[in-house]
């Protein structure tokens, strides 16, 4: 692992580092948040995925998690989207499919099946890392998202019960396998057969009898996106016939950006706080 950078803030380390990725057969970079803490001590990890065209930087920069994390002793661990590298196949003219645009899978069709492993960096490749290098518990997890990271937390939870002890997401792709952006990536990615795109739809899982411990997930109202691509309510009614003890909020007035996320990621982050708070403090 090569450090690229280390800045000092809120009592900590923003750092940004970057290895060479057996899942994706490329360089990947990623920033992580470590608080400051007392020798020997294993913090608890949150992840945050983040959405199209984004990379380690957005959130970042104009997230506004540190100070949250410093109160509460948590590692923000931020990856990438997808792989990067001028051998990487891309759709450069499509905002939505190609680099920046992984959608957290692991692609089964030629020429993505090569580079575009992100469900593989995420679940296990990327946690190895963390644990090796940072001062972490992974036996306390919890995992968050925006949009299409949103989507890749919640599947990526459901996908492994007893890893993550939380989750939440701003503005979730809910039902990929129902909207463009979905279709548009699960088809290219993992081929016409829709039955494989199942594994890669938070509603569908939920549906085949998968389950998350806890959610809490907000979403704007005047989000340009709400009705075709996120659809909310389909999340709303999926855990309620699931019994999933899920707290949406539909927040009055606010938009897809970071100025929605920013002004939410610290609540999230209390939030996350309490379930990875040790046994015998929660």
């Amino acid at each position: 692992m090569e450090v690229l950078s280390q800045v000092r803030a809120f009592g900590g380390t923003q750092g940004v580092y970057s290895h060479t990725s057996e899942a994706t057969g490329t360089q990947m970079t990623f920033a992580v948040f470590v608080p400051d803490h007392q020798p020997g001590a294993r913090l608890p990890v949150l992840t945050y995925l983040s959405g199209l065209t984004c990379t380690h930087a957005n959130v970042m920069e104009k997230g506004e998690y540190r100070a949250a994390c410093a109160k509460h002793g948590i590692i923000f661990v931020a990856p990438d989207t997808s792989p990067r590298g001028e051998d990487v196949p891309d759709a450069s003219d499509e905002y939505d499919f190609g680099k920046g645009a992984g959608f957290y899978v692991d692609a089964t069709c030629a020429p993505w099946s090569e580079n575009y492993r992100m469900r593989s960096y995420i679940e296990s490749e990327l946690p190895s890392i963390i644990a090796r290098e940072f001062p972490a518990d992974m036996h306390r997890q919890s995992i968050t998202g925006h949009s299409m990271g949103g989507h890749g937390a919640l599947t990526i939870a459901l996908r492994n019960p007893g890893t993550y002890r939380s989750v939440s997401a701003f503005a979730p792709i809910v039902a990929p396998t129902h909207v463009p952006w979905g279709e548009k990536a699960l088809g290219r990615y993992l081929g016409e057969d829709a039955a494989a795109w199942r594994e890669y739809d938070a509603i569908a899982l939920i549906e085949d009898g998968a389950r998350l411990p806890d959610l809490l997930v907000d979403q704007g109202t005047a989000d340009n996106f709400l009705e075709e691509q996120l659809q909310t309510h389909r999340l709303i009614t999926a855990c309620e016939e699931a019994g999933i003890a899920a707290r949406i909020r539909m927040q009055e007035g606010y938009d897809h950006s970071y100025f929605f996320i920013s002004t939410f990621l610290a609540e999230h982050i209390e939030w996350h706080a309490k379930k990875l708070a040790p046994a015998s403090e929660s």
